[in-house]
């Protein structure tokens, strides 16, 4: 079956009528290696997202309580927060904890305390050794941190200290705007050696913890895998909300547990390690919409939870982060223009949905960046040594974008559920996209073009109309910002200086010369007459536009 992509689309932007307000909900970031946060690349990328956001990103990062040398490696951090004494007597030690969160709150950022792992002293060895047998280093770091505790009311006093020490240092006003969420995919094998009831007694521990150490503070979970019915994933959605809402709780034997948000994950695909580089189907767009929509439907069974905000706590093309392309060729789309039109597709579409249905929905990228890598490595991150790659100018695009959603219309949007397969095969590119008003100020015009089969190219001619502009003048500047293989994509100059591991400083600034967001043209002053204005252009098929109309000065 082949993709023909159409010669021609047609793109109505009608200013003149609101359709309510566009949620920002793409301010969420995560990443397994927690010390990466406070060094000085962790630092650098913080304070790049800081620069452009209209309100906080929230940072979620995983191995906060494990236990270690405090030094962060690929799938691995710790702190050492919980230790016991010979005689079994705790001991706290909140200093890794407190640069983490302190590193994050300096850059005008919040956190989303993912609390979690056991830490090495608390680990259940019942789980994973032999009767007797104490964890090591490496079988702690295989096993020991994804077990249930051998003792739940030494877990839920670790709980109430570490958010009672939260409060203590940043006040109770500030503490209610994170989020706690407890462990992260628990119905992987990898991630939670106990049973669903294991895990929803510890629920029951944690959220008690958190609101005895502070009632306003914000507690849920359970950010399992892509929901689907029948399996493992969406049997623990299911069975998790069913207890929240009725079952007997395990700390205080009363009925149901505190929930005051819902997080499940969605990733497009999946790739492992493969040394002969296989060619393998891409991501799918569909996976991900299909997936979002059974975990509302599931949501949407329990009364007490269908209003909460639903935090899809890792959203992605696919799983494994901290793979590259040296491990599967695959990969190596997280470096081009290919990543970001899939997120820019994704979110739109989820976002849609949940609007369609009136559901509060957050989006969390886990992304954010690999100390001491090869330079376009391949890793899902924002960063590479230090250059932005083609992904972070989306968030660079969000960034511009109003809070006041107008009519958007597209002769070439497609609903990718109703594709003939996971991947569109056959089927026109989605061309779509949306539209916000600031006020009199400004317009902005988001457009994408996406399909899933990366290897797919040409141009598709865009005719944009916007009817019943009214800005503070007719006089305006109008200006098209690009992500695509040759623009706001540092990946294609360091593809020309011949693909350098480490860059020499003459490569690396060239290579820099390309990291920002660019345009495909320079502005362009224009008329509005009638509250009319027209452009034309061309779009690749994996390719973002942002184009901004703006009162001339």
């Amino acid at each position: 079956m082949t993709t023909t992509l159409p010669q021609q689309a047609r793109i109505r932007v009608d200013a003149g009528t609101w359709l309510g307000e566009l949620p920002h909900n793409w301010n969420y970031i995560g990443y397994d290696e927690i010390n990466y946060t406070y060094t000085p690349a962790g630092r650098d990328l913080l304070g790049r997202f800081m620069h452009m956001q209209e309100k906080p990103y929230y940072v979620r990062a995983h191995h906060l309580l494990c236990t270690g040398n405090g030094h962060g490696f690929y799938k691995w951090g710790s702190t050492n927060a919980y230790l016991e004494a010979e005689d079994g007597t705790p001991l706290y030690d909140w200093t890794l904890v407190d640069l983490v969160l302190d590193t994050i709150l300096t850059y005008g950022c919040k956190p989303f305390v993912e609390l979690g792992f056991m830490p090495l002293d608390l680990a259940d060895t019942a789980y994973q050794t032999p009767a007797g047998d104490a964890w090591t280093p490496r079988s702690y770091q295989a096993a020991g941190f994804a077990c249930p505790p051998k003792d739940y009311a030494k877990w839920y006093d670790l709980i109430f200290n570490l958010v009672r020490h939260c409060v203590e240092r940043c006040g109770v006003e500030e503490i209610r705007t994170w989020y706690w969420e407890l462990w992260n995919e628990p119905d992987l094998d990898y991630y939670w050696k106990g049973s669903i009831d294991d895990y929803i007694k510890l629920y029951d521990y944690t959220a008690a913890a958190v609101k005895n150490a502070c009632p306003e503070a914000r507690v849920g979970g359970p950010g399992t895998t892509n929901p689907v019915r029948g399996r493992r994933s969406g049997d623990y959605l299911d069975q998790f909300l069913n207890h929240c809402a009725s079952g007997t709780n395990h700390y205080d034997r009363g009925q149901g547990t505190a929930l005051d948000f819902v997080s499940f994950h969605v990733k497009g695909g999946g790739y492992r390690a493969d040394p002969l580089h296989r060619k393998q189907p891409p991501p799918s767009v569909q996976q991900i919409v299909r997936d979002v929509q059974t975990g509302h439907e599931i949501i949407q069974q329990y009364p007490p939870f269908e209003q909460l905000e639903c935090v899809l706590s890792e959203i992605d093309p696919d799983g494994w982060a901290a793979g590259g392309a040296w491990d599967n060729i695959n990969l190596n789309f997280r470096n081009t223009e290919y990543y970001p039109s899939f997120v820019a597709a994704a979110f739109d579409k989820v976002s849609r949905y949940a609007r369609q249905h009136d559901w509060d929905v957050r989006l969390l990228s886990w992304a954010f960046l690999f100390v001491g890598e090869r330079c376009f490595e391949g890793t899902r991150a924002f960063s590479t040594q230090g250059i932005d790659k083609a992904i972070f100018n989306l968030f660079r695009m969000y960034a511009h974008i109003g809070h006041e959603e107008v009519v958007f219309e597209s002769s070439g949007t497609q609903d990718p559920l109703t594709y003939a397969d996971k991947w569109g095969t056959g089927a026109a590119p989605d061309l779509s996209g949306f539209a916000t008003l600031s006020g009199g100020r400004r317009l902005a015009v988001l457009i994408y073009q996406h399909h899933d089969d990366w290897d797919l190219s040409g141009d598709t001619r865009v005719d944009l109309t916007i009817e019943n502009l009214s800005l503070e003048s007719d006089q305006v500047v109008v200006t098209h910002y690009r992500i695509d293989q040759t623009h706001s994509n540092a990946y294609g100059e360091w593809v020309r200086q011949g693909k350098p591991m480490y860059p020499t400083p003459g490569q690396r600034e060239c290579i820099q010369l390309r990291e920002g967001l660019e345009m495909i043209a320079p502005p362009q002053s224009m008329t509005v007459e009638n509250g009319r204005l027209t452009q034309s252009f061309t779009m690749p098929v994996h390719a973002i536009s942002l184009i901004l109309v703006e009162p001339a000065p």
